[in-house]
């Protein structure tokens, strides 16, 4: 018997842990469900038809008309029933539910249909006639000033989502609306072709659905259209529904027939703010492409597509959005960057746009482009879009370039659990030190980009701090350990519970399904309202605010309800359907079917014409691949495996992480007493009532979370790793007097001359703080730089020193080690010779060096890059180096950054070059000299030989550069070009009378390209080394030199990075495999030193009219034995 009770076990423990019980689940289901109703039954009793509930007062809750600064409420009441549209998403959802009780099924779809009728019956049917008269208004013609992204996100979303379950292109289990055959009359009614015009689908209260809400959230869209009338393309923030945009006066919808602005307020008011943000710009594509494709009116696509890339292409150079950007100017507004509010729906429409319009032709892009006066097209201000920016892949790419940027600069671990900060936007350094609720979202976004491990790390946290506060505060302070004073409240927000619905959806662990219960008897505990639920004003005190917002309906319970629902249709369904940030799932329907409009009824589009679309797109979509190809390797292009289960007994891989306890010490979440487990009964007296009364006082702290996690999912022998002990250290140099050092801890002795980090002007004072840390590149402890002077620098940050400065330092604390194998080549080039390198070189048909774009190089050679012009006109002395420079290493490559932070800041003042005199108009300009700098590896093996001793060439402005005479820098200036010198030996003279050879790569070893140099006396004058250059040929450019884009439309730049060149393969040093010799097979005397660098097409034949070459010694920085990752030397 026993052992039967022991098999028994073993058989049912798993099916215990692994996953929650179906019972279990229902009883979650009908809960979430009792919730949704408790706030919408008594919203549809006390608030309809205004736009949300008071659940204290059992009131409505409407637009503020008397105080038009209350954007807080105004913004999203536009006084046109918001909670019921943002609740007909969810109800049809419900509808597809299993009918576990009374409100699910056909009752949910009973009260969806019903919801639609009403809302037709209080603003019309959207149609011009009178059935497009409501009770109410007609449409949204409305006088309401409303925020354009709320309206959009919250009422057109909420439209187009109901339109899409009501004509069954998104799936309710046991619906299937079936298309009213049409009598003769109404066809002559109606035009067939018309997309606006469905086929009637009969419902059961009586109201034939034909596209109500499709026509509704056309005319929506149509009245926020004059937002997008601004010069840069980014949208207003706000617009009147009934009088559009009269309070922006610089409008070009406000010109008059010339062109010109009147500057006329319409409305007598002050000058509204043109602020807005990245989020309100930048995501209006989802809801705004469906309405397009829905109605086969391009305007609204086109205008969220450019408004989202106006923004994107206005990112820093380190890739992140600011907040804050104003829309008639284009320029960010403060320099906060993160991905909490502001910015935050940004980045899940760059991956949500992509994921919409995969498997879609194009848009319509013959469309007018002309506003007329009933008709207005923003697009017409601007030309058409690039088609490349229509396409999937180039948001996909949008996503991953700013993933990749907040992960670089945003995500923050050092010394502490992993979160994302706030950064400033231009240089990634620490900017405010707090985590806000809207953040939440972004573990969920990670998750469907199948970035899944750093979606469960992310997601750690908000759990914590939802575990400890029993809510998520608006603002939680990681500098305090607590809510950020007077910004604590949490009004049922749906990013916490959309994260762990979309990560068990990935994981399918149970750990998230005790999340959601968590989340769910808190809600019920803290928010229950005799008319509805309430959200919290704090969440340490459990005050609540008289406002249920229409988002608590329409996401929260929807999230909730899904993640309890595993077998849901929409869970199920295997199409290109997303989430709107508003938690209005969206499609773009195939046109297939009863489902689709009388003209897709009736009328098939002609097949070669749809084959000769595809083609084009894919044609345009396999261009956009070829050049991203080699970089495809660095994301993740399919949805990973979910994580391994070390343990299946416990049935959670969540649960068995070892890094919990740093979450909770990260959260003081182990310092926060458990109010769920054991209570002591303690009886106390109330001074104020004279008795005695009882309190309850918790055992013990939180040690696991969530607080609904059962002990059978916990392993048997978890442990939790140890919290890092940080080791510091610091550096400080001395100064000469104490007034030098006190002015260098407030900075004086750094300047910035771009993101990269501060540059030391001076050692005098300077104080550095280090922090050691494991380094992955390097596979050893190193140090990084935290703080120069009094300044927090960003994990991307390096500080960068002068080797004049510190080459000499041998100290144990800070040590500057030369690098044996990498050397710098600087080379003075003329910029106009008498016979310019495109004449010399038509044969070839070579554009000039300076105009090619090179290919990119390893971490330990680089192409050529401009460090300084000597004759540039001063106008030109703050403007950005030239391009090939900028684009010679790929966008992660560091040395990219330093040449560029040099390119940007060391140009000297104008110089003559150095054999120059005064000249008389007569005479010609004496030659332009540019100094170009590539990175070379020295030689290896037996035939090796250590490179010259001389002088390190300075850069420009660093410490004794000459900018009257840069020539006195370089130590040579005979320069011989020998080919690939494989097949014979070179002129006895090219040694002798010439200080440096420089050879082609290939043909043969380097050992015989040194065999082929004739024996020489060694002189001042004679050889001193051999340059061998590794020349990229033109497999990246076209014949002309150009990037291969030109057969992408339109003008604008919106700033894509497709002119990146793919990786090239890293240079090895090379090796000399044998003695050198000479080329009568005589042991060399005197051995040559021999460098390999790596130069673009063309730029072999600089060295032909180079005035002076010279070298710079490469250094790395050590304290106390570890390497300084972060400090670089110039």
């Amino acid at each position: 018997m026993a052992m039967v009770v022991l098999l028994w076990l073993c058989a049912s423990l798993p099916w215990l842990t692994v996953s929650m019980r179906m019972d279990r689940l229902a009883q979650l289901r009908q809960d979430t469900v009792d919730m949704f109703y408790h706030g919408f039954s008594n919203y549809m009793k006390h608030a309809f038809p205004e736009d949300e509930l008071r659940p204290l007062t059992c009131s409505p809750l409407t637009r503020d008309r008397n105080d038009p600064s209350r954007v807080e409420l105004n913004d999203a009441l536009g006084n046109y029933s918001l909670t019921l549209i943002d609740s007909l998403s969810t109800l049809a959802i419900l509808a597809g539910g299993p009918q576990d009780g009374p409100y699910t099924g056909p009752q949910a779809l009973s009260d969806f249909q019903d919801g639609v009728a009403q809302f037709v019956a209080h603003y019309g049917d959207g149609r011009r006639g009178r059935s497009g008269e409501g009770s109410r208004a007609r449409g949204f013609d409305l006088d309401s000033k409303v925020q354009v992204f709320e309206t959009v996100i919250r009422g057109l979303g909420g439209l187009l989502s109901a339109h899409l379950f009501a004509v069954g292109e998104l799936p309710i289990s046991g619906y299937d609306p079936k298309p009213m055959p049409r009598s003769n009359d109404d066809k002559d009614d109606h035009d067939e072709d018309d997309p606006l015009q469905l086929a009637p689908i009969a419902w059961p209260n009586g109201l034939q659905y034909d596209g109500q809400l499709l026509r509704l959230a056309l005319d929506l869209a149509e009245r926020l259209l004059p937002a997008f009338y601004t010069r840069t393309g980014i949208p207003y923030p706000r617009v009147n529904l009934r009088t559009g945009i009269p309070f922006y006066v610089n409008s070009p919808l406000h010109w008059s027939s010339s062109g010109q602005n009147g500057q006329t307020r319409l409305d007598g008011d002050r000058l509204e703010i043109t602020e807005t943000c990245s989020a309100g710009a930048g995501s209006l594509t989802l809801e705004f492409t469906v309405l397009s494709r829905l109605t086969g009116d391009s305007r609204f696509e086109h205008a969220a597509k450019r408004a989202f890339w106006e923004v994107w292409q206005r990112r820093s150079e380190i890739g992140l959005i600011g907040n804050g950007i104003d829309a008639e100017q284009g320029l960010w507004i403060g320099p906060h960057s993160g991905i909490g509010a502001g910015m935050d729906s940004f980045f899940e429409y760059a991956f949500k746009s992509h994921i919409l319009l995969s498997g879609h032709d194009m848009p319509n892009v013959t469309s007018p482009t002309t506003a007329t006066k009933t008709r207005l097209d923003p697009n017409s201000l601007h030309g058409p879009l690039p088609r490349e920016l229509h396409l999937s892949d180039t948001f996909l790419q949008a996503w991953r370039e700013a993933h990749a940027s907040v992960k670089s600069h945003i995500y923050t671990n050092r010394s502490h659990f992993p979160y994302y900060s706030n950064s400033h936007r231009a240089t990634g350094q620490p900017y405010t030190m707090w985590i806000d609720s809207l953040g939440a979202f972004y573990p969920g976004l990670l998750a469907l980009a199948g970035e899944v491990e750093e979606a469960i790390e992310a997601n750690l946290v908000y759990t914590a701090l939802w575990t400890r506060y029993s809510a998520l505060p608006e603002r939680w302070s990681i500098r305090e350990n607590n809510v950020e004073p007077g910004i604590g409240w949490w009004p049922g927000r749906p990013e916490f519970i959309e994260s762990t619905y979309h990560i068990y959806r990935a994981t399918q662990d149970p750990w998230y399904l005790h999340v959601g219960e968590m989340v769910l008897r808190d809600i019920r505990r803290r928010c229950y309202a005799p008319c509805g639920w309430a959200g919290l004003q704090d969440v340490r005190t459990g005050e609540k605010q008289n406002r249920m917002e229409s988002f608590f309906l329409g996401e929260t319970a929807k999230y909730m309800y899904l993640l309890f629902d595993p077998d849901h249709a929409l869970n199920k369904l295997d199409a290109a359907y997303v989430f709107t940030t508003e938690g209005h799932p969206l499609i773009i329907p195939k046109g297939h079917g009863p489902r689709a409009s009388l003209r897709q009824l009736q009328k098939q589009r002609s097949v070669k014409e749809k084959k000769r679309k595809k083609k084009k797109v894919q044609g345009l979509a396999s261009a956009s691949q070829e050049a991203r190809h080699e970089e495809e390797h660095l994301f993740i292009n399919t949805c990973p495996a979910p994580p391994v289960l070390l343990d299946p007994l416990t049935g959670s891989s969540t649960a068995a992480r070892p890094d919990l306890f740093g979450v909770s010490r990260f959260t003081n979440l182990y310092n926060t007493p458990n109010i769920h487990g054991p209570m002591l009964q303690v009886v106390v007296p109330d001074s104020d009532n004279k008795r005695l009364v009882t309190k309850y006082r918790p055992l013990s702290n939180h040690t696991l979370f969530p607080w609904t996690l059962p002990p059978t999912m916990l392993p048997p022998n978890g442990t939790c790793v140890a919290p890092m002990q940080r080791i510091i250290s610091a550096i400080e140099f001395p100064a000469s007097d104490a007034a030098t050092s006190l002015l260098s801890r407030f900075g004086a002795s750094l300047t910035w001359h771009s993101y990269l980090g501060p540059t030391a002007k001076s050692l005098e004072g300077l104080r550095l703080q280090l922090e050691r840390e494991f380094s992955d590149r390097h596979g050893d402890y190193v140090w990084k730089i935290t703080h120069a002077g009094n300044t927090q620098l960003g994990r991307q940050e390096s500080v960068f020193f002068h080797g004049e400065h510190v080459r000499q330092l041998r100290d144990e604390a800070f040590t500057a080690l030369r690098q044996q194998d990498l050397v710098e080549v600087h080379l003075l080039v003329d910029v106009n010779p008498p016979h310019t390198f495109s004449e010399t070189n038509q044969h070839k048909n070579d554009t000039p060096a300076s105009q090619q774009k090179t290919c990119p190089s390893s971490s330990s050679s680089s192409p050529p890059h401009l460090l300084a012009n000597d004759n540039e006109p001063e106008h030109k002395k703050e403007s950005s180096p030239p391009f090939h420079a900028l684009q010679a290493l790929p966008p992660e490559s560091l040395l990219k950054h330093l040449f560029r932070a040099v390119t940007s800041a060391f140009d000297p003042s104008e110089t003559s070059s150095p054999n120059s005199q005064s000249h008389s108009s007569g005479q010609s300009s004496p030659p332009k000299t540019v100094l170009y700098a590539w990175q070379a590896l020295s030689s290896v093996g037996p035939g090796s030989h250590p490179l010259p001793t001389v002088l390190d060439s300075p850069l420009p402005d660093s410490p004794g550069y000459n900018a009257q005479d840069p020539m006195s820098h370089l130590p040579w200036e005979n320069i011989y070009l020998g080919g690939q010198a494989c097949h014979a030996a070179l002129p006895e003279s090219a040694p002798q009378d010439n200080q440096v050879i420089v050879l082609q790569r290939g043909g043969c070893p380097f050992s015989q390209k040194l065999d082929n140099i004739p024996s020489f006396s060694p002189g001042a004058e004679s050889l001193q080394l051999v340059i061998v250059v590794d020349e990229v040929q033109d497999q990246y450019h076209d014949e002309d030199g150009d990037n291969d884009d030109d057969d992408i439309d339109g003008d604008d730049d919106y700033g894509a990075d497709s002119s990146a060149p793919p990786h090239a393969e890293p240079l090895p040093r090379p090796l000399l495999e044998t003695e050198q010799r000479t080329p009568t097979g005589a042991k060399r005397l005197y051995d040559i030193p021999l460098v390999l660098m790596r130069v673009g097409k063309g730029e072999y034949e600089l060295f032909g009219r180079a005035r002076g070459v010279g070298l710079r010694s490469k250094y790395a920085i050590q304290s106390q034995g570890l390497l300084i990752e972060n400090a670089i030397v110039l």
